[in-house]
């Protein structure tokens, strides 16, 4: 009779504190400043995607959860600014284990880890991100891809200057 008058104690002693439970869907906790989230493909202030398909991030990944089909860039489609480009670049979430190798990998940093980690679904075909998905949103007066290259137009405008002392792309 001493032990549930014991345990009924512990319960009315808990039941006046303060409340440390989180009502997550309404109220969302912050993450901590280095935390890995989802993937992101970033762009270039003029639009152009970063990724240039050299398909480092798929090999530097321990869990093969990355699939990446590099194309050349051609001068009536223009995708990236180096030769190449991804033209499928897919993550599998069901396998990435979020380690953060394949952002170590990227030579261009255009591949980085959002604070976002809400990802659930009913089926597994939805945690496989197509490049549509995993881009991040034109700016503003940004133009669509795929663009044409002009004439006239240097390799120090189109690439920067590292590509001005080499045939245009030729960096990567």
């Amino acid at each position: 009779m001493f032990e549930i008058f014991r345990g009924l104690a512990v319960t009315f002693r808990h039941l006046f504190r303060r409340k440390v439970t989180t009502q997550y869907p309404e109220v969302k906790r912050p993450t901590a400043p280095r935390f890995h989230g989802r993937h992101r493909l970033n762009r270039r202030p003029d639009g152009l995607e970063r990724c240039v398909g050299c398909e480092l991030c798929a090999w530097a990944c321990p869990a093969d959860a990355i699939l990446v089909v590099g194309d050349q860039n051609t001068p009536e489609e223009r995708y990236s600014p180096g030769e190449r480009y991804a033209r499928i670049y897919e993550i599998n979430y069901n396998r990435c284990i979020f380690c953060g190798y394949c952002i170590e990998a990227c030579p261009v940093r255009a591949l980085t880890m959002s604070a976002e980690y809400e990802m659930a679904t009913e089926t597994r075909e939805a945690l496989v991100y197509a490049k549509d998905r995993l881009l991040v949103p034109l700016s503003d007066g940004a133009e669509p891809l795929p663009r044409r290259t002009l004439e006239g137009e240097s390799a120090m405008e189109l690439f920067g200057p590292a590509a001005s002392t080499s045939q245009a792309g030729g960096r990567w």
